[in-house]
């Protein structure tokens, strides 16, 4: 059974870093809303979405994340959000919306994180945000959102995005308390990350993020490896010597480890699909050997 991770979170340097960089009015005072689904661009929901939110909130920005998580992958869109949020202004409203248990017994909230807002089901999806929240020592409030007047006077069992969520996005970012707008709770639905487990010559890694690109990141940081050059990753019979600094530093075609983004260790093929060429998915199993 795999344990699980408490994230290291990377949200408070990069929020520092932020306002460090830019003036703090540029920071305050925005009326903000993201938006992070599974609905793709096809069928017009975010669109609609969008339409509820301007007739609440007419001056808010609207800012797309993804609306191309796969569907009901709950998991990945608590990533693709986790990674995302720490770029964003304080005050802002962060909409999400990966929902198979649309229309049954759980629960839509609002949070308060820090200076960040979420409005989302009550699916696990608010996960990596709350634990960073919490290892930070930050304001966490958690509302059950159940009270009618602040959704659309009619609401369909299929489309909380439209009739629930957006409408109370809206409300928070037109200025009402998020404490108004439900019932605190304390216990939202939590779905970790899997945990790398040590093992007598490194670490045992699950594959946690596949891109557009194929590239395969695993569950275990770069900082807890002694030595990049001195690494062996093994993952579907290929392995991988050492931990480069990037693409380029390989020849097209080959297998490599980098640094991703978010400071994990990454699995890639050079101008290449890791995920197609190797089959690679997500929770395979990654073999981290360290060498003297």
């Amino acid at each position: 059974m795999v344990d699980h991770l408490q994230i290291i979170p990377p949200k408070f340097v990069y929020t520092n870093l932020l306002k460090k960089s830019f003036p703090q009015s540029k920071l305050i005072g925005m009326k903000l809303i993201t938006i992070t689904t599974d609905f793709g661009n096809q069928n017009g929901f975010t669109g609609t979405m969008r339409g509820v939110i301007y007739n609440i909130a007419p001056d808010v920005q609207i800012a797309d994340i993804t609306n191309e998580i796969p569907a009901q992958d709950v998991r990945s869109g608590s990533l693709a959000l986790w990674r995302a949020v720490p770029f964003f202004p304080a005050g802002t409203v962060h909409l999400a919306v990966v929902d198979p248990g649309v229309g049954t017994a759980r629960r839509p909230i609002a949070a308060k994180l820090g200076d960040q807002f979420f409005v989302l089901p009550d699916n696990g999806l608010i996960t990596p945000m709350l634990e960073d929240a919490e290892a930070a020592g930050q304001e966490v409030t958690i509302v059950h959102l159940d009270k009618p007047e602040f959704f659309l006077p009619s609401v369909y069992t299929t489309f909380h995005g439209r009739d629930i969520f957006s409408p109370c996005a809206a409300h928070l970012a037109a200025g009402v308390k998020i404490e108004t707008m439900g019932t605190i709770i304390n216990d939202p639905v939590r779905t970790p990350l899997p945990k790398p487990i040590k093992t007598e010559s490194g670490y045992q890694a699950n594959i946690i993020v596949v891109d557009v690109f194929g590239n395969c990141s695993t569950s275990l940081r770069v900082n807890q490896i002694p030595d990049l050059s001195k690494t062996e990753l093994k993952i579907k019979g290929q392995t991988i010597d050492g931990i480069i600094p990037s693409y380029g530093h390989r020849k097209v075609g080959d297998l490599v480890a980098v640094t991703d983004s978010e400071g994990f260790v990454e699995i890639a093929v050079v101008n290449g699909s890791a995920a197609k060429t190797f089959g690679i998915a997500l929770d395979d199993v990654v073999e981290v050997v360290f060498h003297d």
